[in-house]
């Protein structure tokens, strides 16, 4: 049976673990430069993000972390970062139950809008966000900056 939590300390290792699993997947594992021990303490001390977890069997098999965020024209909103299942427990119907499980955290924080991101060549990931009766809007053009 599938459950869902929020992540604990102790937790950052595998969910870190998962995170590298899913810069590979996205062809970029090149570009994690985040350790467990920082994800921990921004988790759990600083408390900057939040993140729950899939388990199966006591098993840690899934994640989203996700924090809020803020719009001018909508106000508080909350922004999934990162949602994985790994690879060997997809089809199940986990990822949906995982996605629900933040849209109830995001409905229960009373925010108006929720954001990710997708690769467009990630057609699994456009097709489950489909399912889920997403907008995919192509029409904004990502900005960043990088600081060491």
């Amino acid at each position: 049976m599938i459950k869902f939590r929020a992540a604990k300390p102790g937790d950052e290792q595998v969910i870190f673990e998962l995170i590298c699993e899913l810069a590979l997947y996205e062809k970029a594992p090149e570009q994690v430069t985040n350790t467990a021990e920082q994800l921990a303490i921004d988790l759990f001390e600083d408390k900057i993000c939040d993140a729950i977890v899939a388990t199966l069997e006591g098993e840690i098999i899934g994640f989203a972390l996700f924090y809020v965020s803020y719009s001018t024209w909508k106000g508080r909103c909350l922004y999934l970062e990162d949602f994985y299942v790994k690879e060997a427990k997809r089809q199940l119907g986990i990822g949906a139950k995982l996605f629900d499980e933040v849209v109830a955290i995001a409905k229960s924080r009373q925010v108006k809008r929720m954001d990710w991101q997708v690769l467009e060549w990630n057609e699994p990931a456009l097709q489950f966000y489909r399912k889920q009766k997403a907008i995919l809007d192509g029409e904004w053009v990502n900005g960043r900056l990088f600081f060491d």
